[in-house]
């Protein structure tokens, strides 16, 4: 009897596989939730299109390419450049913080439509804080590795 209670209480864990085991629970509870989703929210749109009450809202429309693909040009460029600014000071989190405030002035820069001296000083002003805010809390307080 002693041994069947003991055998219950006792845990022995897997090291080598533990660090698994939620990834895959958070994997399975997201399959749910865009299988969800797909079931509440774009089966009905779907529906709504093929009787012809709701258009698709992407084909159609004009399409700003300048903004479009400066974007996505800035995205990779961002990727990339914050990997070789990162291999310049490793494990400093510099990369990650030079490549940001670059990124997030060039960014806004592309959106702006007010071209005056106070917005585009607002711009170097938020380009650099959040940036630097982040890198601060995660590099500093946190100590997180940035690349």
């Amino acid at each position: 009897m002693e041994s069947g209670l003991s055998s219950l209480l006792s845990v022995s864990i897997d090291f080598e596989t533990s660090h698994l085991f939620f990834p895959k629970v958070i994997n399975w509870l997201m399959a749910g939730l865009f299988v969800l989703i797909l079931v509440t929210k774009v089966a009905p749109f779907m529906a709504a299109v093929k009787r012809g009450e709701r258009t698709l809202p992407i084909v159609g429309e004009a399409r700003d390419n300048f903004r479009f693909f400066g974007t996505l040009a800035l995205i990779a460029a961002y990727f990339y450049l914050m990997a070789v600014v990162g291999n310049m000071f490793p494990y400093t989190g510099y990369g990650f913080l030079i490549v940001s405030i670059v990124f997030l002035f060039l960014m806004s820069l592309l959106y702006l439509h007010d071209w005056r001296k106070k917005t585009i000083t607002i711009l170097v002003i938020n380009a650099i804080v959040a940036p630097s805010l982040a890198w601060f809390i995660l590099a500093k307080l946190f100590t997180i590795t940035l690349p």
